[in-house]
């Protein structure tokens, strides 16, 4: 392969804020601009990455099954149904976090990057050892965070880490480069204050924001359904995680979801959102 394999990190310090439906939709994005992309779930003993993209039937083997040995990462491997270039590492639901060791965690990368342009790692919230595991090996961050402060704060957390324990921070080698998204933002209550704005938490956490998705019950049923909710054609959120892979991949996009819609007369008149 003539370009370098990139290992990107899906990570935050809270639970609950988007962040394996942002490496679902991450991926998928990918993939469906024609990179080959796998996405790996770190989160061993939950297992949630599957359902979300709809093959949890179809996990025979997983990722501690390839670095134990049981089974080859071939047979691991899930083609996701609905997009080309996408395929699933799904996590144990059986064993411990401790089944992932450094060692088996790198040969797996290393035999990925042979076939892969990009390998997303969805990694469980907090600092234990899966989410240390994820983020070890990565050459550039996603880090969720909803707009409120534990959330902003835990996310600050992580930066902490990635910009001293991550392997490159160990070899002293130019660092994990961060993307900021910020999920579930509602401007109508960012400006009743009951939210933290975009620019507060830039003022926090001091990274570039790649995006922000809007609050919406599309999440929910897209979840439900096991489709990442990138593929829900006419959502807004949707909407906004294509915007999120087109500035990943360096294009100029606009900021969209981020302002109070003005309702114009006829909306006001008959109460249309």
């Amino acid at each position: 392969m003539a370009k370098q394999a990139k290992i990107i990190v899906v990570t935050s310090g809270k639970g609950g804020v988007g962040k394996t439906t942002t490496s679902a939709s991450f991926a998928t994005g990918l993939a469906n601009r024609g990179f080959k992309t796998v996405v790996i779930d770190f989160d061993i003993g939950l297992r949630n990455l599957d359902l979300i993209m709809g093959c949890e039937r179809r996990v025979v083997f997983d990722f501690v099954n390839v670095i134990s040995g049981e089974a080859t990462l071939h047979q691991a491997l899930i083609k996701d149904k609905n997009t080309d270039n996408l395929y699933i590492l799904a996590a144990s639901q059986t064993k411990d976090k401790d089944a992932l060791s450094e060692d088996g965690v790198a040969k797996v990368m290393d035999e990925l990057k042979k076939n892969f342009d990009y390998i997303v790692c969805d990694s469980p919230a907090g600092i234990e050892k899966g989410a240390f595991m994820a983020l070890y090996f990565a050459d550039e961050a996603i880090v969720v965070t909803n707009p409120e402060v534990s959330s902003v704060r835990d996310s600050d957390r992580i930066l902490g880490i990635l910009a001293s324990k991550s392997k490159r921070a160990v070899e002293g080698k130019e660092k994990v480069k961060e993307h900021l998204v910020i999920t579930r933002y509602n401007p109508e209550r960012v400006e009743k204050g009951e939210m933290l704005s975009i620019s507060d938490i830039q003022d926090i956490l001091r990274i570039p924001v790649l995006g922000v998705t809007p609050e919406s019950k599309d999440v929910l049923q897209a979840s439900n359904t096991g489709i990442p909710v990138i593929n829900l054609t006419d959502s807004d959120v949707a909407g906004a995680y294509s915007d999120i892979i087109a500035r990943f991949l360096g294009e100029d996009k606009p900021m969209r979801f981020t302002l109070v819609e003005k309702k114009g007369f006829l909306k006001r008149l008959f109460g249309g959102n």
